[in-house]
């Protein structure tokens, strides 16, 4: 199985088959047409199109093509309160469950198949410092409210629970969670 990690660039053919496995379904033939019929006809779809394509755009490269990327990814950060970078590269099957405040930063890889849900953050530590790249491997299930920083790898098949801290690698097969304590730190009388 290809790794995405590998890939410097996002190619058409890429971007095809990312557009087919979310907007079409992973078992139908690839058409222009029917990805945007779908989007016509489906509102969900239409994040997926949009946002695969500015990501496409922009490492295509050329002022013109980066312009219009930025431009398209602005437009879906207001629309829909998600942010995720242009540079970011991420597998096809890409899945996204109420997709309001989810910010992926520029220094992400992520594999195939991920699920993410609404309130997630993945990225670096510190604004301005590129010292390295969060690194999620294929068939990771993302719970709701979660924070993966730093410059660490996740492996393939890994779920990561609600409300989640995640500063350190992960291996591959496990199912991981932070656990919430209920301290009542005061009284009203």
């Amino acid at each position: 199985m290809k790794r995405f990690d590998d890939m410097q660039k996002i190619d058409y053919d890429t971007l095809k088959e990312c557009l087919r496995y979310e907007v079409l379904g992973s078992n139908k033939k690839f058409s222009w047409f029917k990805v945007l019929h779908r989007c016509v006809k489906k509102p969900a779809k239409r994040f997926y199109f949009w946002w695969r394509l500015a990501n496409y755009m922009n490492y295509k490269g050329g002022r013109l093509n980066i312009r219009y990327a930025r431009r398209i990814n602005y437009n879906l950060c207001r629309k829909y309160g998600t942010d995720i970078g242009l540079d970011a590269i991420i597998g096809k099957g890409m899945k996204i469950n109420h997709a309001f405040s989810i910010v992926i930063r520029n220094e992400c890889v992520i594999g195939e198949n991920v699920i993410l849900r609404q309130n997630t953050t993945i990225g670096k530590t510190k604004n301005g410092v590129s010292d390295g790249k969060t690194v999620i491997g294929n068939n990771v299930d993302i719970g709701a409210h979660t924070c993966i920083i730093g410059d660490i790898t996740i492996g393939d098949n890994v779920v990561i629970g609600a409300m989640s801290f995640i500063n350190k690698d992960l291996p591959g097969n496990v199912t991981i969670y932070t656990e919430k304590t209920n301290k009542v730190i005061g009284s009203l009388h």
